[in-house]
């Protein structure tokens, strides 16, 4: 293989790191790495919900989840083309939240599957995000079944997961 398609395979597996580093920074609640997957001054476009800095989002995202029981980011297939010290990429999310009982002890599930359209640019040797776009294809919002409430207690979900250091994948990641 020529050298530059080693250094663009390099690019789009960093690439890839980085964004699985953003749905873990925000599943684990770990602000810093969720800080880095932004270059300073990078900006952030979720339509409806958000428009600013990279950082300004983690910041409103950390109240939004801190609210929530619980949540899982996944990332699908992601397309990647870079272009020397920068690039540009495609990749589909499904976001799961879990919201707080209300007073009447109902919980719902918030659904959102959608696409992150993301302009990278290597700096210093780092890859980052200088401009996202999110846009939101399909929302469900339904209510939790009385037996998922609970949680862990009623085997819905595992009684180690947690959404900060004393989670079992910071003795793995």
């Amino acid at each position: 293989m020529a050298s530059v398609e080693l250094q663009q395979l390099a690019a789009e597996a960093e690439i890839r790191r980085v964004l699985a580093q953003y749905c873990r920074a925000l599943d684990r609640m770990d602000k810093n790495a969720a800080y880095n997957v932004w270059h300073t001054g990078g900006t952030a476009l979720y339509h409806d919900i958000f428009e600013g800095t990279g950082h300004g989002f983690v910041d409103w995202v950390w109240q939004a989840h801190a609210a929530m029981e619980r949540h899982s980011h996944q990332l699908a297939q992601s397309w990647i083309a870079v272009e020397g010290d920068s690039a540009r990429s495609e990749s589909y999310v499904t976001v799961c939240l879990w919201t707080q009982p209300d007073a009447t002890g109902q919980q719902q599930e918030i659904v959102g599957r959608g696409r992150y359209l993301d302009r990278w640019a290597c700096r210093d040797g780092r890859w980052a995000i200088v401009h996202r776009e999110h846009i939101l294809d399909t929302q469900t919002i339904l209510p939790l079944a009385a037996e998922a409430a609970g949680g862990a207690q009623k085997g819905y979900v595992s009684g180690v997961s947690a959404r900060d250091g004393s989670d079992p994948s910071f003795n793995y990641c």
